[in-house]
C-alpha cells in the first residue's frame, strides 16, 4: 500500500521547501534546500537536496548491496540530513510506486527499499529520481519554532527542484526562482 500524505492543512508544510537563509545559525544546514516530505502535529521529516556527498556515488551504493547496474550512468548522492546518515532514500516522480512509498500529495514519492534500487539499476524505476543519505527531522512544534528564528524561509517551490542537475548551486537557483537575489539577503534580521 502506498502511503499518501495529504497537504490540505494550512498549518503544515508537507510538499513545500525550506530554504536556509544567510542567517542560518546551524552550519550543518548552511545553503540547504529541504524538501518537506511529511509534517504534522508530531513533527516533520525532510530531505536536503542542496548538498552533494563527497564520500559516495550512486554506483557506490549499488555495489554495497551487490546490485549490478545495466549501463546506468553514475550519479551524485545528496546529503539528506544529519539524521541516520547510513539510511538511504530515493525521492522520485510518481510514475513508480512501491508498497512502502510515501506519496507526498501529487508532487513526489519517497522510497527507501532495496526494491527501488534494483528497479533503477535495471532501468525499470521512476523516470525522475535522486538519491540521498540521511534525513532532516524535527519533533513536535520544533520546525514551527525554528521558522520564527530567521534561519529558514518556507516556499511552495517546484517539484522539479528535486531533479535539477544543471544548477551549480541549487540553493541560489531556488532563491532566484522566487525572484530574490540571495546575495542581497542579510545574515542579520531584526524584529518589529
Amino acid at each position: 500500500m502506498t502511503y499518501v500524505v495529504e497537504m490540505d492543512d494550512p498549518l503544515y508544510f508537507t510538499g513545500q521547501f525550506l530554504l536556509a537563509t544567510p542567517g542560518m545559525a546551524d552550519p550543518r544546514f548552511s545553503r540547504s534546500i529541504i524538501a518537506i516530505c511529511s509534517h504534522d502535529e508530531n513533527g516533520a521529516l525532510g530531505i536536503n537536496i542542496g548538498e552533494i556527498s563527497q564520500d559516495i556515488s550512486f554506483h557506490g551504493i549499488l555495489e554495497q548491496f551487490d546490485i549490478e547496474s545495466e549501463a546506468l550512468p553514475d550519479r551524485s548522492v545528496f546529503v539528506g540530513g544529519p539524521v541516520e546518515m547510513h539510511r538511504g532514500f530515493i525521492l522520485h516522480s510518481l510514475d513508480f510506486n512501491l508498497s512502502d512509498t510515501l506519496q507526498v500529495g501529487n508532487l513526489w514519492g519517497l522510497s527507501s527499499s532495496l526494491d527501488i534500487l534494483g528497479a533503477i539499476a535495471k532501468d525499470r524505476g521512476p523516470e525522475k529520481w535522486i538519491a540521498a543519505l540521511g534525513y532532516s527531522g524535527w519533533g513536535a512544534g520544533q520546525l514551527e519554532h525554528e521558522l520564527t528564528q530567521n534561519g529558514w524561509s518556507i516556499t511552495q517551490g517546484e517539484p522539479d527542484w528535486l531533479y535539477e542537475t544543471n544548477a551549480n548551486d541549487k540553493w541560489e537557483m531556488a532563491w532566484k526562482a522566487q525572484g530574490i537575489d540571495p546575495g542581497m539577503l542579510s545574515g542579520q534580521f531584526g524584529s518589529a
